[in-house]
């Protein structure tokens, strides 16, 4: 085989992110393949492919997780880790794109996959500090009032909880000066390196082969087999292959639904004086650039937002520190708080869609190979559904949603 970049390369994340100091997000891995042959080979071992395998390792499949870092230090240690069932696009205008079955069914989804992470948290008793939370939803310059009770009745008309809180409200509620917010309840928050690592190591004690420091840079499909080659010459074959690559998505898949964006995030020292609310919420406005808040079981305020659609901008550190204090200007308008130094800032990029919806599936003209990309603010909640779909399609079913994430 002719070897050539399967994936583009970039740095996923810039400064230091929070979660990078944490406890417990370290997973053995191995520097070399140990066989010839998988049954399953998951490329990417962050949060995507972590859920991938969760999803598909069982006594007598052999599985190789294999990524070119190391295990859980790509995108996903750089995830403010928002868990939320509500998808970046308003479903009263992602009905309009898609229609209204269509659309409902992937916010219906996306609620589900809230419900399932918890559930495997519970059940592998992982600990990432993960707490259920609820979601504001608050008026900004891209929705006003008047909207968000469009959008809210959207919802609940979906089959989805939602309900409005007026301007009297939020001021009585959340001493904020708004004209009005939607508040829901399946939304979450979790520590996304320990939840990725926790995954990882209960696949290695089903029998999973971690390898990092290893690159995948060449792959072709045969009806038989699909055979991967190392940057370092030795081949692969595989019955299935799944790319959880992130943002570095494959070069075949260059196409108008994705494009990379740079976003900036922030984080407080801990123990800073917050509104007792803010322990059981998480917050995001309806803007453009759209700003996004949670705290931690620390007590600091993680704040995210100021979003660029651009793949590069993300590098810049004169504007991690512009970002930092526009970032910090925004809450303090918005809260009424000022939150001091702060102690961690990265910036990092990720992939979006037009429609708000990740694609997830087979790859066009490769058989048994997949891929999951365009997480945009939902990854973990958009790996999750991907976990679930691919599963199916390696074990033979169809998922009822698969064509509303489909590649092509």
């Amino acid at each position: 085989m002719t070897e050539q970049k399967l994936t583009k390369t970039r740095d996923l994340r810039d400064s230091r992110p929070l979660w990078i100091d944490s406890p417990r997000i370290t997973v053995r891995s191995k520097s070399s393949i140990g066989m010839d042959h998988y049954d399953i080979v998951i490329v990417g071992a962050g949060i995507s492919g972590a859920l991938v395998a969760q999803a598909l390792v069982k006594p007598g499949t052999s599985v190789l997780i294999i990524d070119k870092r190391s295990p859980v230090h790509g995108s996903s240690i750089a995830s403010t880790a928002m868990i939320q069932h509500e998808i970046d696009v308003p479903l009263h205008k992602l009905q309009t794109m898609i229609g209204e079955e269509q659309a409902n069914r992937a916010w219906l989804r996306s609620a589900k996959a809230v419900l399932k992470l918890e559930d495997i948290v519970r059940s592998l008793e992982i600990s990432c500090s993960m707490q259920r939370k609820q979601a504001l939803y608050v008026a900004g310059d891209e929705m006003g009032a008047r909207v968000l009770k469009n959008e809210m009745e959207a919802r609940v008309k979906a089959g989805i909880g939602a309900k409005f809180i007026d301007k009297a409200g939020m001021k009585k509620l959340y001493e904020i000066e708004s004209s009005g917010a939607i508040l829901s309840d399946i939304s979450a928050s979790a520590n996304p390196g320990q939840l990725t690592a926790g995954l990882l190591r209960h696949a290695a004690k089903l029998g999973a082969e971690i390898v990092s420091g290893v690159e995948i840079t060449d792959i072709k499909s045969f009806k038989e087999n699909v055979v991967l080659g190392t940057a370092a010459g030795k081949l692969v074959t595989a019955e299935h292959v799944v790319f959880c690559t992130g943002y570095e998505f494959l070069k075949s898949l260059d196409n108008k639904k994705h494009e990379i964006i740079s976003t900036w995030a922030i984080a407080s020292r801990a123990g800073i004086a917050l509104p007792n609310w803010l322990n059981n919420h998480i917050l995001w406005e309806a803007s453009d650039p759209y700003l996004y808040l949670r705290t931690d079981n620390k007590g600091r305020l993680i704040v995210g937002g100021e979003d660029e659609n651009s793949p590069s901008a993300y590098h810049s550190q004169a504007k991690l520190h512009t970002k930092e204090k526009t970032i910090q200007q925004k809450v303090s308008k918005l809260l009424g708080v000022d939150i001091g130094p702060v102690e961690y800032r990265w910036a990092a990029a990720f992939g979006s869609t037009s429609t708000g919806l990740p694609l997830i599936g087979p790859v066009p003209d490769m058989q048994n190979v997949y891929c999951v990309m365009g997480f945009g603010g939902n990854g973990i909640t958009f790996s999750q559904i991907a976990a679930e779909m691919v599963s199916s399609a390696i074990n033979g079913a169809r998922d009822p949603d698969a064509e509303l994430f489909a590649l092509k």
